[in-house]
């Protein structure tokens, strides 16, 4: 019910919507993960959560149920993943508060309502935990394979994010497996091989074929996929630069905050994830020393390793981060929280009853969680209010039975119970409430690009006050996030959020399965788009949450400039060129037609150059290009040498086109008054090419 109530109204992210749409269009497309079905560009990451969506949608229709099934069953088989790895070692009791833990992770929540990649991500790389596990209990090389080939599809959905918990799942095998050590470290060898292979398949195969045969890779800076794994996605994300921004304040510091040991506290991502961290790191350090003198192969130490060092290297890495860092990221964590927060606790709560200098552990770990959860609370100041004091109480009154009941026996193990119950109520009360705003609305979290549960809270992107728009054209441009990341006009009027006033909104996703993509044409006022399979009327977006449009990616044009490009569109492949990922993502959703992303998401991608560009106006392939309103000549790309060449060369020798010729009015995409400065469409033909 989480993760699909409502679903129909929910905002995706509309890049990734665009792309699975034009996969739905090509083959080509689909494999290669292109933008559009003209293969000119692909997104800025590997293809395999597209291909997954994409085959549901070729199967079922192209619309937001169809894409977004596949996503809500492989974040079931998560929860069902993690429950049947820690009953194996902790038992029922402890798997059913794992699962429950998992299932209500706040931003867990509001990823899996959304078709960024990180939920079959989680997926992947929970199932090559437990596949390893069961290679550590077994000792059989199979389940070690199974493992490595799921870290290896996870590497196909993010790249190196799929590796971050890697080194901890095949150190523990190292360690702890059944078969002697030279045994150990064939098959390890062996799990490699298939790891290389399961990894690097898609980047092979892309380098294979010829460039001028392949859509130029987004986010890197040679149009290569090896570039895209080292760098944008890559060391970038960890360092800065490559399209990430750099140090805390950059592309990191704006969604997450800064950069530190303490980030993820801190006010935007906390509410999202770091309810139950200091319980799970008491309990894995409890369980660990309770386990000290186990044997080499005791499956419960191997179990607190895998998962306590799948904890910690996902924290730090996304803690210290200087690139890129949304906060939705986080619900990596999830699985390792849950798995140590039900095992260990369990085995705190075993030493809490049987020996004397335990007796403290638990208790002190509870009441530290209900502590962190007051203070998570009365951040969101207005928020329901009602909520802290009643999880204070609560836990109060659970910790007093426990220690009144502690050695109870007969009916009084009952009250014991219920004393455990009510703790593990207090605890998962706050992540609950912050999960259920997702799909009720009751929250001010972010959805689409970047989304968030629970009210808003902190300064960042990731869900700020006021984290709505200035109020402005909606047009083809919008304003900018760093990096170059355009949004649609808001109506509304309202400023701040975003550095500079900077815009997000347009229409909301039509109801009823209609494919994400009716966006805002009218800043002002947040109506009109068209999406592909039907006409629909957008609703103008909110403060705090992203707007329409399946995410309130860069605005759409509006639908009498879409009708007259489709019109004069004279045979071309491409029915416009433009500068973001971002505003072509929304004109393909709006117009069912390929859309070339010159400059990608960041604005850093060198896709298009002039002789390119010249080659495609010259074989009729492209007739339309837009500058301006954040495009070529003050958006992304607007900084380089390249983007500038092929800007002069454009306004020199194309026409542009006049509002008065497609019917529009003085509030359209490309007004007359201001197409200088805001956007202009120009027309090419081959008799323009010297």
């Amino acid at each position: 019910m989480l993760y699909s109530w409502n679903l129909s109204g929910s905002n995706l992210n509309s890049f990734y919507s665009a792309a699975v749409l034009s996969g739905t269009q090509s083959w080509k497309a689909w494999f290669f993960g292109s933008l559009d079905a003209g293969n000119f560009l692909t997104v800025d990451k590997p293809p395999f959560a597209l291909m997954v969506m994409g085959l549901s949608c070729r199967v079922f229709g192209y619309g937001t149920w169809q894409m977004m099934l596949p996503m809500i069953l492989v974040a079931l088989a998560t929860i069902w993943i993690v429950h049947a790895s820690v009953k194996r070692v902790w038992g029922h009791g402890a798997a059913t508060v794992a699962a429950l833990v998992l299932a209500l992770t706040p931003i867990t929540v509001a990823i899996n309502r959304d078709n960024n990649p990180d939920t079959l991500l989680v997926f992947l790389m929970a199932g090559g935990a437990a596949l390893a596990l069961r290679a550590v209990h077994n000792g059989r090389l199979l389940p070690l394979v199974g493992s490595a080939v799921c870290f290896g599809l996870a590497f196909n959905t993010k790249m190196l994010q799929g590796y971050i918990a890697l080194p901890a799942v095949f150190a523990v095998y190292l360690y702890a497996a059944k078969p002697k050590l030279v045994k150990r470290i064939v098959n390890l060898v062996v799990a490699g091989v298939a790891l290389v292979v399961s990894s690097f398949w898609w980047a092979a195969a892309v380098s294979l074929v010829p460039a001028d045969d392949r859509p130029y890779i987004g986010g890197s800076t040679d149009g290569s996929a090896w570039d895209l794994i080292m760098g944008y996605n890559g060391l970038g994300r960890i360092l800065g630069g490559e399209g990430n921004g750099g140090g805390g304040g950059g592309g990191g510091g704006g969604f997450s905050g800064t950069a530190g040991l303490g980030r993820l506290f801190n006010d935007i991502l906390g509410g999202q994830i770091s309810w139950l961290i200091p319980f799970a790191a008491l309990a894995c350090v409890g369980g660990l020393v309770l386990r000290g003198r186990a044997p080499r192969t005791d499956l419960t130490r191997a179990a607190l390793l895998l998962w306590g060092g799948w904890t910690a290297l996902h924290y730090l890495t996304f803690a210290m981060a200087e690139g890129t860092m949304h906060p939705y990221y986080t619900t990596a964590l999830a699985p390792g929280i849950a798995a140590l927060c039900a095992g260990g606790g369990v085995m705190l709560l075993r030493a809490f009853r049987a020996d004397k200098r335990w007796v403290w552990v638990l208790p002190a770990g509870l009441g530290i969680t209900a502590v962190w959860a007051v203070v998570l609370l009365r951040r969101a100041s207005g928020w329901n209010t009602w909520l802290w004091p009643a999880i204070a109480v609560v836990m109060a009154l659970a910790i007093v039975g426990l220690l009144v009941f502690r050695s109870a026996s007969g009916m009084r193990v009952r009250l014991l119970a219920a004393s455990v119950a009510a703790a593990v109520v207090a605890a998962v009360a706050g992540p609950a409430a912050y999960a259920w705003s997702v799909p009720s609305g009751s929250g001010g979290g972010m959805g689409g690009t970047n989304p968030t549960a629970g009210p808003s809270t902190g300064s960042g992107f990731g869900g700020g006050p006021g984290g709505g728009g200035g109020a402005g054209r909606g047009g083809f441009g919008g304003g900018q996030m760093p990096g170059g990341t355009q949004q649609g006009g808001q109506g509304g009027g309202q400023s701040g959020g975003f550095p500079g006033g900077q815009q997000q909104g347009g229409g909301q996703m039509m109801p009823g399965g209609t494919p994400p993509g009716g966006n805002g044409g009218n800043g002002d006022t947040g109506t009109g788009g068209t999406a592909p399979g039907g006409t629909g009327t957008g609703t103008g977006g909110r403060p705090g949450r992203m707007g329409g449009g399946g995410g309130g990616m860069g605005g759409g044009a509006s639908s009498e400039l879409i009708a007259y490009l489709k019109k004069h569109q004279d045979g071309a492949k491409w029915l416009l060129a433009v500068s973001s990922s971002q505003s072509a993502a929304q004109l393909i959703l709006s117009s069912g037609k390929p859309v070339i992303s010159m400059w990608g998401w960041s604005g850093s991608d060198k896709a298009m150059t002039l002789a390119r560009l010249k080659e495609l106006v010259k074989k009729g392939e492209l007739h339309y290009i837009q500058l301006g309103g954040g495009g070529m000549g003050g958006g992304p790309g607007g900084g380089n040498s390249v983007s500038t060449e092929v800007t002069q060369w454009v306004q020199k020798n194309g026409t542009a086109v006049k509002e008065s010729e497609y019917g529009g009015t003085s509030d359209s995409a490309s007004d007359s008054s201001s197409q200088s400065s805001q956007s202009t469409v120009y027309r090419l033909d081959a008799s323009d090419v010297a």
